[in-house]
């Protein structure tokens, strides 16, 4: 369990130009991430934009990871869907030896009751051979899963260990937080409230932004653990502008705008997505170099 306290990164997939999947700068992101303090790594989430990559390339993005991590960091993989005999079959055929965890999104478009949401992870549960951290992320999935339903699954699945939770909502987090069972972790899925939730009882963060500044936000994440609110805060209010602007367009767009700023990868996403505007680029520009 403490190997998801505190603050993992949601991976994006850096491509070329043509837009195939660029392997060294991937190489280079797991490294600069884990040379920053971040605590663990997710594959293939939303940020992966793993609706646009092929299974084939699925695979190749997790052994590149896995080699070059070097059993260094716990891995999580995204594995969800809105189809789940898809998802169970996805779990029963990967070789998961080298995963920590899955991350499982709530089914999305379908729109399923509670019951549903349960039903689904119930059956995730019983073919999953790894814990499984829930994803509730209402924005994405048009349905959000109530903490009543999430709490359900806590106490009634012992491989399901946590909550991602990203509904954008102090009220439901506090909710979670008050009613879990003692060892489920509620970790933030929301880079903008993620300090706030850890000061509350939470176990930290799965961050987009996280891997773009990965010294400052782990150390801010890693203070707010520690219960020293003055000094996290400080690093908060550093960060909160480019919070803002790695979201105001779409994601991953804002955080690949400044991984290239970085000098990790190109800023290349593939459609529907499309690049951070020049604007957006400018104003993602000078807030690195004034940092």
């Amino acid at each position: 369990m403490q190997k998801f306290v505190g603050t993992g990164v949601a991976l994006v997939t850096p491509f070329n130009e043509d837009l195939s999947v660029d392997f060294d700068a991937l190489r280079k992101l797991v490294n600069f991430n884990i040379d920053n303090g971040i605590n663990y790594l997710v594959i293939n989430g939303t940020t992966g934009e793993s609706g646009t990559i092929t299974k084939e390339e699925k695979e190749k993005i997790i052994n590149v990871i896995v080699d070059e991590n070097k059993g260094r960091l716990p891995l999580v993989l995204g594995v969800g869907g809105n189809n789940t005999q898809v998802v169970v079959d996805e779990l029963k055929s990967l070789d998961l030896s080298n995963i920590d965890a899955i991350l499982s999104v709530a089914p999305y478009y379908s729109k399923p009751t509670q019951e549903g949401f349960y039903q689904h992870y119930k059956a995730i549960s019983l073919a999953s051979p790894k814990p499984i951290i829930l994803y509730n992320v209402p924005g994405r999935t048009a349905k959000n899963m109530e903490p009543a339903t999430t709490l359900r699954l806590a106490r009634d699945f012992e491989n399901i260990i946590a909550v991602k939770e990203a509904g954008n909502n102090q009220q439901q987090y506090l909710e979670l937080l008050k009613n879990k069972p003692k060892d489920f972790l509620v970790i933030s899925g929301d880079d903008d409230l993620a300090l706030g939730v850890v000061l509350a009882g939470a176990s930290g963060v799965i961050s987009v932004i996280g891997q773009g500044l990965p010294k400052e936000f782990s150390t801010m994440i890693q203070l707010g653990l520690e219960g020293k609110n003055k000094e996290a805060y400080e690093i908060h209010y550093k960060l909160m502008d480019i919070i803002d602007y790695i979201f105001e367009e779409n994601n991953p767009a804002g955080i690949k705008a400044v991984l290239l700023k970085q000098g990790i990868c190109l800023d290349e996403v593939r459609l529907p997505l499309v690049t951070a505007t020049e604007e957006l680029q400018t104003k993602i520009s000078d807030f690195i170099d004034n940092l």
